[in-house]
């Protein structure tokens, strides 16, 4: 197989895992009364305040629809808007402690059916953090090279 087979193949796998798993996030968010996609966008903004733009980039989403989910989070109290120094027009989100308590409800929920899929697949700590890094370094040149 040579290097762009198994990109593709490799991307196609990573399509396919996030299916799944956004598949079992839903039903999971569904348990404890949310959905998938609020949790994500919770979980997108648990590292810190970003803009929506961000947000949906990091998650692959068009903005518009990181936006409607981010409007019901900040009516829920979830999330909050602050001021971007580096641009006005685009406030940053970020999570409230209510938002933050949620998304620990719901982490706390998905730590056991995530860990069992570990256990049953037999994969190390090691090997998820070697997969993650080629993945990080994909991104970081795919980012490089479009601008």
């Amino acid at each position: 197989m040579d290097d762009l087979t198994g990109y593709r193949l490799l991307i196609a796998d990573v399509y396919e895992l996030a299916g799944e798993s956004r598949r079992t996030s839903e039903g999971l968010a569904r348990e404890a009364g949310h959905s998938a996609a609020r949790w994500h966008v919770l979980s997108v903004v648990s590292d810190g305040p970003r803009t929506v733009a961000g947000a949906a980039r990091r998650l692959g989403l068009t903005r518009q629809s990181v936006q409607r989910v981010v409007d019901d989070l900040v009516a829920a109290g979830q999330l909050e808007l602050r001021p971007n120094p580096d641009h006005v027009r685009a406030p940053l989100v970020g999570l409230t402690g209510a938002g933050a308590a949620t998304l620990d409800r719901l982490v706390h929920r998905s730590d056991a059916d995530r860990g069992e899929l570990l256990r049953r697949a037999g994969v190390s700590r090691a090997e998820l953090d070697q997969a993650r890094t080629v993945l990080r370094r994909l991104l970081f040149a795919m980012h490089e090279s479009s601008g």
